[in-house]
């Protein structure tokens, strides 16, 4: 049975809903298009290597991609999926939307889900210490995204994001 994933803020979609509020995902990977729109949904491993599967995912979900564009967004899934690891429970998912815009641009959204952790979803990124070996992964994505949000909470925990590339216009003055 194939399960439909939203990941607009406005209507979260049975990703966290589902049945206990577990994070769930069809299985394996799976690239539906339609509309303008390409959908990859994919659980992830529950370890370190989760960073490199998301950047992976996310390669193919925006092949064809501008390479600034999709430097962005291998980065902001490859955090994403470690502050799931590192702050979660299993399962991992990531699922990665991608939808063409009338104006020519592109909009992604990226969300990892996890099966959900004890910790408070902090209220903005904080800087870690200089000497710190982690702990900038939301102030990347906060740096990197139009809009992002992290809601937590021991049945399951969401991390949000949207990235919009707008073409460059060719008749930009010099």
């Amino acid at each position: 049975m194939r399960q439909h994933t939203s990941t607009s803020p406005g209507r979260p979609g049975d990703v966290l809903d589902r049945d206990a509020g577990r994070p769930t995902s069809a299985p394996g990977r799976g690239l539906v298009a339609g509309d303008g729109t390409t959908t990859l949904i994919t659980d992830l491993p529950y370890g370190p290597e989760a960073a490199e599967v998301a950047r992976g995912a996310v390669t193919l979900a925006l092949r064809g991609t501008e390479t600034d564009v999709l430097a962005d967004a291998r980065l902001i899934g490859s955090e994403l999926a470690t502050n799931a690891f590192v702050s979660g429970s299993p399962p991992l998912v990531l699922c990665v939307d991608r939808r063409s815009l009338a104006s020519g641009g592109l909009e992604i959204e990226i969300t990892v889900t996890d099966g959900g952790c004890s910790r408070q979803a902090p209220a903005s990124p904080t800087a870690p210490d200089e000497q710190a070996e982690s702990g900038r992964g939301l102030a990347i994505v906060d740096a990197l995204a139009d809009a992002w949000s992290l809601t937590t909470g021991t049945s399951g925990s969401r991390a949000w994001c949207r990235l919009i590339h707008r073409p460059c216009s060719s008749s930009a003055g010099a």
